[in-house]
């Protein structure tokens, strides 16, 4: 773990690196980088999914550091992608991951929905799912789309 001495920062560099791990561990990412960088697709892939407002309501439950992550490249006021079904979302996905990358577009979506799921106060993620197109709900958990 990192000590910058300032609590906050040691705090969200803690919290990224166990949601890293739990993408590891939970969804066998090979390594930590392959786990940051489905982390960093799925969730530029699904801002840009989202109206302004969503979007900053999402970022508002992810640590300081994922958040970071999140928004890198978004431009206030730009155009939604507004994909219409789970495989244009795929495309979108796809976008944001590395070439090469060791895992279709889905399974990174689905491994970073569950992790999502798990971490983000249920009541505001089920609001936030509610809001997205129906056909790729179903790339939340079960649990989630209920």
């Amino acid at each position: 773990m990192s000590d910058t001495q300032v609590a906050a920062l040691d705090h969200t560099i803690q919290q990224t690196n166990l949601w890293l791990k739990k993408l590891e561990d939970e969804h066998h990412f090979a390594e930590r980088h392959q786990a940051y960088n489905a982390l960093r697709a799925v969730l530029q892939a699904l801002r840009d999914q989202l109206t302004a407002e969503q979007a900053l309501h999402l970022s508002a439950q992810l640590p300081i550091l994922v958040r970071r992550i999140y928004f890198e490249g978004w431009r206030l006021g730009t155009e939604r992608d507004d994909a219409r079904n789970a495989e244009e979302f795929m495309n979108h996905v796809a976008e944001h991951l590395p070439p090469q990358f060791p895992r279709d577009p889905k399974a990174t979506a689905e491994a970073v929905f569950d992790l999502l799921w798990k971490e983000l106060d249920p009541g505001l993620t089920t609001k936030l799912i509610d809001g997205l197109p129906a056909s790729f709900r179903s790339l939340w958990p079960a649990i989630a789309r209920r």
